[in-house]
């Protein structure tokens, strides 16, 4: 079984946020694949069901941001998962909008959310998919930056990035990360509509 997570913080207040993209991008697969992520377990919203043929569990994280590591530590601890069984979707302010980047491993970045796995699974070695969520402005600190919505212009290209990195997803599960990386880590949906 796939554990496919998404970061994000719980609650209306967060719901289209920057650092929620993540959970919308589970919203997304759930909804397409017909998995309900209902039960509340391991300090996670979950739902089981397949996709690309492989069984999945979806997660959503109910920890708040900074600690994701808890829930899926206890997901972990409980279901034994290797490394490369983990699937984690969050969003990134360093690269290019309009794009997403899958990575095979390596470190957390100056993501919290990531660094708070990576510390309670002791781990780097899985696969993760970072979604772009545009540039701080300078007047603007990280934190109210993540927490802010998307412009009416960035909606579209957000919406396309979370549809991007679903398909992503259901080709890592079919052919293999080599292939979505090969995919998608080049694609710039800012870039095709100029």
């Amino acid at each position: 079984m796939y554990f496919i997570v998404g970061l994000g913080n719980p609650g209306i207040r967060y719901e289209n946020t920057r650092h929620n993209v993540g959970f919308l991008t589970i919203d997304y697969l759930a909804e397409k694949n017909n998995i309900k992520v209902k039960k509340l377990k391991h300090k996670s919203l979950i739902g089981e069901g397949e996709i690309s043929g492989q069984k999945v569990m979806l997660i959503k994280p109910q920890t708040f941001m900074n600690n994701s590591g808890e829930a899926i530590r206890e997901i972990r601890n409980y279901y034994k998962f290797e490394d490369d069984e983990l699937i984690v979707v969050f969003d990134d302010i360093d690269i290019d909008f309009g794009s997403i980047r899958i990575k095979q491993k390596g470190s957390a970045g100056t993501h919290n959310g990531m660094k708070s796995i990576i510390y309670h699974i002791q781990y780097d070695t899985f696969p993760r998919i970072k979604i772009a969520v545009g540039k701080r402005p300078e007047y603007m600190d990280l934190a109210n930056f993540v927490l802010s919505g998307f412009t009416d212009k960035e909606v579209d290209i957000v919406r396309e990035e979370i549809i991007m990195a679903s398909e992503a997803i259901e080709l890592m599960l079919s052919d293999g990360i080599n292939k979505a990386m090969n995919k998608y880590n080049s694609i710039s949906l800012i870039e095709d509509r100029d």
